[in-house]
């Protein structure tokens, strides 16, 4: 089974996500949002940029 993006309002009334990985864990949850819509549009831009995403590690953090 695939993650799946998960959209809920929180105790605010603020519009949300998470994305779940397919054991049922949560991995990415996102801002808070006024409306359903800009919540929705912060999903797609996960979608079509997280393909081209880079890693970077910081060597300068601790382990």
């Amino acid at each position: 089974m695939p993650g799946k993006f998960e959209l809920y309002t929180d105790e605010s009334g603020m519009h949300r996500f998470r994305l779940k990985a397919s054991n049922g864990s949560v991995v990415v949850t996102g801002d808070a949002h006024e409306s359903k819509e800009q919540c929705l549009k912060s999903i797609e831009s996960i979608r079509k940029l997280a393909p081209y995403a880079q890693l970077h590690e910081d060597a300068s953090a601790p382990a």
